[in-house]
């Protein structure tokens, strides 16, 4: 795998030994993991979103990896107690945490979080900028006049990124969308009911 293809920005605790089962199976299919969260939603909900390389995740895509995953999920047994697995795309507004969404991305609106703080913050909102090694850039558009509005951070310090809904990112969006397949809709979620006591 390449170095801009590793997802460098995970989870931890239960989220993480669900995405470790989860990666095995979307590598085999094609597809790439982009973030697993747990959530209180309908008691307890297990949501995966995934892609595949180009970014692109159809309505059969999520079907496909969510009849696979399950099973899989009821074997290992992740979780304790009754749950909803849902599979989706990333949405337009995505998570990014490869290198590669950082590049495709560059000149879009993000939010970043750090594990730490760098000079005095550990949250960024501005333009994405080239990626450099294994640094990532982000261009503040607030920074006071005779500083150096970009920060630059190697990938491994950042805790959570994600880009900013904009109308030109909707355009890109839309526009991406109509020549993949202009009937599909990206936001597709499909759900499956995990219960311990079934068949007892």
């Amino acid at each position: 795998m390449e170095a801009t293809d590793k997802r460098h920005i995970r989870e931890s605790g239960v989220e993480a030994r669900i995405a470790a089962i989860a990666e095995p199976v979307a590598d085999g299919l094609g597809f790439r993991i982009v973030r697993v969260r747990v959530t209180g939603e309908r008691g307890c909900t297990v949501q995966i979103m995934a892609e595949r390389p180009d970014g692109e995740f159809s309505i059969a895509d999520c079907e496909t990896l969510s009849h696979d995953l399950s099973p899989v999920l009821d074997l290992e047994d992740p979780i304790s107690t009754e749950y909803h697995l849902e599979v989706s795309s990333p949405g337009v507004d995505r998570p990014l945490v490869r290198l590669v969404d950082f590049e495709r991305y560059v000149g879009h609106d993000a939010k970043i979080e750090l594990h730490a703080m760098i000079d005095g913050r550990r949250r960024f909102r501005g333009f994405l900028e080239p990626v450099e090694g294994n640094e990532v850039g982000i261009r503040l558009p607030d920074a006071p006049e005779g500083t150096d509005p970009v920060f630059r951070f190697p990938i491994s310090e950042i805790a959570e990124a994600k880009l900013v809904l904009t109308d030109r990112l909707l355009d890109e969006a839309a526009k991406r969308q109509r020549e993949a397949d202009p009937l599909e809709d990206p936001e597709i979620e499909t759900e499956t009911d995990n219960d311990e006591d079934a068949g007892a």
